[in-house]
């Protein structure tokens, strides 16, 4: 007769084992049916996190053409919301080792946005240049001028990584997401999130 509680108490243990695990399997099928609702969600990338991104890239400095010496400096970024583009201006100081003086000016380049999955990161893309400005610059070098800043855009704007998300930046709820797309405001980039299905 004593051995009946602790059969007892045996079933109840096991019970409560069972409740656990069914209570447990209903969650996580509760989450993800809820995952299956879930929309779109957007991370707003505010300017000055995408200008502290670009300001570790300068100043940068290199010789082109096997006859300009270039150094760039202090990067301006602009989003261009009707083109959905960042800009960024810099000053040049541009040198021929060959002679005793130099140019000061700026470049103003320009880069579409990408997001590469294998990264986690928002890149720039098809850079270009928008603008040349060099103070008393020397007919002799504006065509070399102007193949230097599309030869600096393509060096440091293509696939540039402007911003990369962390994964817990791409999970939310038990639910793994992906950039869907990509917009420029004024003063920030949206980037619009799908949960992956």
């Amino acid at each position: 007769m004593k051995s009946a509680p602790a059969i007892s108490h045996l079933n109840e243990n096991n019970m409560k084992s069972r409740l656990a695990i069914l209570l447990s399997v209903a969650a996580a099928l509760l989450l993800s049916a809820c995952a299956g609702f879930m929309g779109p969600r957007e991370v707003n990338l505010p300017l000055h996190t995408l200008q502290e991104s670009m300001n570790r890239k300068f100043p940068f400095n290199n010789r082109y053409l096997d006859l300009l010496n270039v150094n760039v400096s202090n990067p301006r970024l602009a989003l261009q919301p009707e083109t959905n583009r960042l800009m960024t201006s810099m000053d040049a100081l541009i040198a021929p080792p060959f002679l005793q003086r130099s140019w000061k000016g700026s470049f103003t380049l320009s880069g579409g946005l990408r997001f590469d999955a294998g990264r986690n990161a928002i890149m720039l893309t098809d850079p270009r240049v928008e603008g040349i400005a060099v103070e008393g610059l020397d007919p002799l070098y504006s065509r070399q001028i102007a193949t230097v800043a599309g030869l600096i855009a393509e060096e440091l704007l293509r696939d540039m990584p402007l911003y990369t998300f962390r994964p817990d930046q791409l999970r939310y709820a038990g639910t793994n997401f992906i950039p869907t797309g990509i917009n420029t405001r004024s003063n920030s980039l949206v980037v619009t999130f799908e949960p992956v299905r």
